[in-house]
């Protein structure tokens, strides 16, 4: 669930999960949104065009290519948590989610920004500069924004229960409280 691409276009349904890592196929939160979406009678179709471990660079890389074949309505763009486990410059996953965005919205496309936040390894400093950089982006290219994904999950009593062996990663029951954030900034952009 590294780089996630949905588009979210009009027409019939297409729908290819990747980026559950560690779980059985649709139980990730993108699944969950597929069915919600379905079960609202909205008539969009989810396509998840993520790579577990991507970066923003390979997002970057990947997305012209994804806004051509696929010609969204709306990209929610959750990428940045490699970038910060590898310790990358802030400014680089900066300047990537930007153009991203950017990208996107040239394309035609509304854009939600996912954001991430993550432990102090790096110093307080990093770690806090990282969780406000996706705020930075939403705001300069008029993204809407989901400020952390994990709320709930991360920062819940005893959340090393939602997580699985490798402390990163998400277990499937952590997957509707995710949804749960992301839906209340998506749903205010469907037809």
């Amino acid at each position: 669930m590294d780089f996630l691409f949905l588009g979210l276009d009009d027409g019939p349904e297409r729908v290819r999960f990747g980026g559950e890592f560690g779980l059985a196929g649709g139980e990730g939160w993108v699944n969950l949104l597929a069915t919600k979406l379905k079960a609202g009678g909205y008539n969009y179709s989810v396509v998840n065009a993520s790579i577990s471990g991507d970066t923003t660079a390979g997002g970057r890389a990947r997305l012209p290519n994804l806004l051509k074949q696929h010609r969204p309505a709306i990209v929610i763009i959750e990428l940045g948590g490699n970038d910060a486990l590898r310790g990358l410059p802030l400014a680089m996953t900066q300047a990537n989610l930007s153009e991203m965005a950017h990208a996107a919205k040239a394309a035609g496309a509304q854009v939600v920004i996912v954001g991430m936040q993550v432990p102090p390894n790096y110093g307080r400093r990093y770690s806090d500069d990282f969780a406000a950089l996706f705020g930075t982006v939403a705001q300069q290219q008029g993204a809407a924004l989901v400020p952390f994904l994990l709320k709930g999950v991360a920062d819940a009593p005893q959340a090393e229960t939602l997580f699985q062996g490798d402390r990163i990663h998400p277990r499937a029951q952590a997957h509707p409280t995710m949804l749960a954030n992301v839906w209340p900034v998506l749903k205010p952009l469907l037809r």
